[in-house]
């Protein structure tokens, strides 16, 4: 064989063998990451069921102190949390210090201030289990026990970016009153037996009080979110008009996504992906009201959406509203994570592990049985979603990488 022949097959050769181990080393990672999906799924299910024991009270740290050190950017809560017991005990136990409307939003909630100086925010109940919210998706009063099982969700998706959720019983008479503002002891009244408040806010009225069982009010308590993380406000770029007859041009544009894509913070980094996992969030609880939503402040992008106000929710489990999946169905791109974790949840896994979860809380049943049956039903949708977009523009372009190491050092 001649010398430019031997070269030339040489290089044949070369290349042959670069594209074999580029192509192997590309299988071998997404392998790779597939399996680690699936080792976080089963550590997840693992710890589903979370016992509410004090235990951490006997240690130097205050679980004020350990919940404060959770939070990241890119998480509220690690995925590993042996902790998250005594923290969600404390949350429903601690003596209350002082209890003060909670201005901002459109809801009645207060203001809560916890033995140990932790605020926690508290939403009454309003509703029964079986309660059906008709009208619009966004109608009604904040669901207290709508909190609980969305918080519940995203430890079940491996998103953690809600902050931390229990339900809670409280005395309006022996733990409120005597704490209370003046602003908020002024909105109390009884009505009947019951002891009742109205509280403060842009939907608050006298005539529409939110009333405990006698003196005992269920409720929801949400924790608060270390002061030394700031939070910014965003406009959901897939946010309502709540008009009637005004829709927002998401609703009538089908390149919408394109122009999202053009601007910042979509331009670059993890919000746009964001965005679609809270699609997929929203659509399983049925919240089509997140108008806005919240990151940390100066993050430039790099910051999850945080999983704020999750109370409109699980109001009618008949109601499957499509348009809460339009970031998805009109970007067509979802995490490869999210994806696996979701075909992890089908098979009717999804409505065990959320009945399972949520089974510790003190106000179980959290959820009446339609609710969880609409969870599966709705995961399928999401499913065949995908497999549209998969189908018209391949699975190279809709499942995208975007896999972050989170740090808590």
């Amino acid at each position: 064989m001649k010398l430019k022949q031997r070269v030339v097959l040489l290089a044949i050769l070369l290349v042959i063998f670069i594209f074999t181990k580029v192509f192997l080393i590309d299988n071998l990672d997404t392998s790779a990451a597939n399996r680690e999906d699936q080792r976080a799924f089963h550590r997840m299910m693992a710890s589903l069921h979370v016992e509410l024991d004090p235990r951490l009270d006997h240690t130097l740290q205050s679980p004020w102190e350990i919940a404060a050190q959770w939070v990241v950017p890119r998480e509220v809560y690690p995925e590993e949390t042996p902790e998250l017991g005594a923290v969600m005990h404390a949350m429903t136990t601690k003596k209350i210090i002082k209890a003060d409307v909670g201005y901002k939003g459109t809801q009645l909630k207060a203001l809560l201030i916890l033995e140990g100086g932790q605020k926690v925010v508290f939403k009454p109940k309003r509703y029964a289990r079986d309660y059906v919210v008709e009208g619009e998706p966004y109608a009604g009063y904040d669901r207290h026990n709508a909190e609980v099982a969305a918080f519940h969700l995203d430890r079940i998706l491996g998103f953690r970016r809600a902050p931390l959720v229990v339900g809670r019983f409280v005395n309006l008479r022996t733990e409120i009153k005597p704490v209370a503002t003046e602003q908020l002891l002024g909105t109390f009244m009884t009505v009947g037996n019951n002891t009742c408040f109205y509280g403060k806010c842009y939907y608050c009225r006298e005539t529409e009080p939110a009333c405990a069982d006698g003196d005992i009010m269920e409720g929801s308590v949400t924790l608060w979110l270390p002061d030394v993380w700031p939070l910014q406000k965003h406009r959901h770029p897939w946010g309502r008009t709540y008009r009637e007859g005004k829709l927002a041009r998401w609703e009538y544009d089908e390149s919408y996504c394109d122009a999202v894509k053009r601007t910042s913070p979509y331009d670059s980094g993890p919000r746009l992906l964001d965005i679609i996992d809270t699609a997929i969030f929203d659509y399983l609880i049925g919240n089509a009201d997140r108008h806005h939503y919240e990151s940390f402040q100066d993050d430039e992008g790099a910051s999850m959406l945080i999983l704020l106000d999750n109370a409109k929710s699980f109001g009618n489990p008949a109601l499957d509203e499509r348009s809460i999946l339009a970031p998805l169905y009109q970007c067509c791109i979802i995490r490869v994570s999210t994806w696996n974790r979701l075909n992890y949840l089908k098979n009717g896994v999804l409505k065990s592990a959320l009945k399972t979860a949520m089974s510790h809380d003190p106000i179980s049943p959290v959820l009446s049985d339609p609710h969880l049956d609409a969870l599966d039903q709705r995961l399928l949708s999401i499913l065949a979603t995908v497999k549209q977009c998969t189908d018209q523009f391949g699975p190279d372009v809709v499942l995208v990488e975007d896999r972050m190491t989170l740090s808590h050092l």
